[in-house]
C-alpha cells in the first residue's frame, strides 16, 4: 500500500469515525490524538507491515472508548433500580428482625398482659385475688408488684413454658407484621415525600404511618387472633392442642370471618403507631440538630455511630410508644375482648366494638379498659427500643 493510498484510507476514517463516537470530550480527545499519528504516519515512507499494526491499534484503541462509555451510560440507570430494589428489601428485612427480637425478650410479660385485660382471667379460680386488677386508681409501684406476683403465680402453678404459651403464633404473626410496617412505611414515606416535592414533612409521616397500619392490621389480624387464644388458655380449661388446632376450630366453629375478630379494634389500634411514627421521627430531627448545635464530638463508635447516637435512637423509640400507648390503650382490652373465646356453651359476650366498649364501662367501669396497661408499657417500651434499635442498625449498615 503507497503512502498516499494510506493517507487517503485514513481520511475517510476520520470522516466516518467521529460519527460513530458518542460526543464526549475523552472520545474528542483520543480520535484527535489517533488522527495526528496516522497523518504523520501517511507522511513517512513506512512499510505496509508498519501501517497494518497501526491501523488496527487505532481500531482496537476506539473500539474500547466505545464499549467502556456506552457500558457507563447504560450501567448507570441499572444500577439506580438495583439500588432502589435493595433499599425496599432493607426494610422489610430490618423491620422482621427487630420485631422478632423484641417479641423473643419481652414474651413473659406478653402473656400478663393479655390475661389482665381479659375478663377470663378476672373470673378464674385458679388465680390468687392478689393479682387482680385493682379497682381504683392504683399507685404505680402496686401495678408493677401485680405484674411481678402475676409472673411468679404463672411460673409455679404452670410452669416455665406458661411464660411463652402463644410465643409461636405470636413470632409468626411479629416477623411479617413488623416487616410489612417498617416496609410500608420506609417505601411510603418516600413516595409520600416524593408527591410532596421531595420535602419531608410531620403530614408525610402521619400519612405513611397510617398507611403502613392499615395495611398490617389487615394482613396479620388472624395471626394475632390465634395468639390470643392461646394465651387465655390456663390449665384445666384447655381447649386448643397448638396453633394449628386453634385456627382450624375457629375455621369450623366461627368461619372464616371468626379469624378477622376484633379487626376493628385494630383499625383502632392503627392511631397508635401512627402517632408513635411521628413522635419518633420528630424526637430523632430534634436531637439530631441538637447534636450539630452543641457540636458533640463523636466518641467511641459502635456500628458506624457513637453510643450517644444509639442512645438517642433507643431512646425517642422508647418515649414515642410510652405516649403513644398511654394516648391509645383502651382499645387494646377492646382487641382482646372481642377475640376471646366463650366459656362452654355461653353465648359470645362481645360482638362489635362499639357494644364491647359500652358493656366492659357499664359493668366494670373506666378502670377496665386499663387493665393490664403496667405490664403493656413494661413490654412495650422495651420491646420498641429493641425494635428500633435493629431496624436502625440494619439500615445503617446496608444504606
Amino acid at each position: 500500500m503507497s503512502a498516499t493510498t494510506a493517507a487517503a484510507a485514513t481520511r475517510g476514517n476520520s470522516m466516518i469515525l467521529p460519527s460513530m463516537l458518542p460526543t464526549t470530550t475523552a472520545t474528542t480527545g483520543t480520535l484527535s490524538q489517533l488522527q495526528q499519528k496516522q497523518s504523520a504516519y501517511g507522511r513517512s515512507n513506512s512499510s505496509q507491515d508498519s501501517e497494518s499494526f497501526n491501523s488496527r491499534a487505532a481500531a482496537s484503541t476506539l473500539s474500547s472508548t466505545v464499549s467502556s462509555t456506552t457500558s457507563a451510560t447504560v450501567a448507570q440507570p441499572a444500577q439506580k433500580k438495583m439500588a432502589g430494589l435493595q433499599f425496599s428489601w432493607v426494610h422489610f428485612l430490618a423491620g422482621g428482625t427487630g420485631g422478632m427480637a423484641g417479641a423473643l425478650v419481652t414474651s413473659p410479660l406478653d402473656v400478663v398482659k393479655t390475661r389482665l385485660q381479659s375478663s377470663l382471667y378476672q373470673s378464674s379460680k385458679n388465680v390468687s385475688a392478689a393479682v387482680l386488677p385493682r379497682s381504683g386508681i392504683a399507685s404505680v409501684a402496686g401495678h408493677i408488684k401485680d405484674t411481678c406476683l402475676l409472673l411468679g403465680h404463672i411460673y409455679s402453678k404452670e410452669g416455665p413454658r406458661a411464660l411463652y404459651k402463644g410465643l409461636g403464633p405470636n413470632l409468626v404473626g411479629v416477623i411479617p407484621a413488623r416487616a410489612i410496617n417498617f416496609a410500608t412505611y420506609g417505601n411510603g414515606k418516600k413516595f409520600y415525600t416524593d408527591l410532596n416535592g421531595g420535602k419531608e414533612t410531620a403530614l408525610v409521616h402521619l400519612s405513611s404511618a397510617a398507611t403502613a397500619g392499615v395495611v398490617t392490621a389487615t394482613v396479620t389480624n388472624p395471626i394475632w387472633l390465634v395468639k390470643t387464644r392461646m394465651q387465655l388458655q390456663v390449665e384445666g380449661v384447655r381447649q386448643y392442642k397448638n396453633s394449628f388446632d386453634c385456627m382450624v376450630k375457629i375455621i369450623r366453629s366461627e368461619g372464616i370471618r371468626g379469624m378477622y375478630r376484633g379487626l376493628s379494634a385494630s383499625y383502632l389500634g392503627v392511631a397508635e403507631g401512627t402517632i408513635q411514627w411521628v413522635i419518633y421521627e420528630q424526637l430523632k430531627t430534634t436531637l439530631a440538630e441538637r447534636r450539630k448545635l452543641n457540636n458533640s464530638t463523636k466518641g467511641y463508635a459502635v456500628g458506624g455511630k457513637d453510643i450517644e447516637e444509639w442512645a438517642h435512637f433507643i431512646g425517642a423509640a422508647g418515649t414515642a410508644k410510652f405516649i403513644a400507648s398511654a394516648i391509645t390503650y383502651p382499645h387494646e382490652v377492646l382487641r382482646t375482648r372481642l377475640r376471646q373465646v366463650p366459656v362452654g356453651n355461653q353465648p359470645v359476650k362481645y360482638t362489635g366494638l362499639k357494644q364491647t366498649f359500652q358493656l366492659v364501662l357499664k359493668e366494670e367501669g373506666v378502670a377496665a379498659l386499663y387493665g393490664g396497661l403496667t405490664a403493656h408499657m413494661m413490654r412495650v417500651v422495651p420491646n420498641a427500643a429493641i425494635m428500633f434499635f435493629c431496624y436502625e442498625a440494619i439500615m445503617h449498615h446496608f444504606s
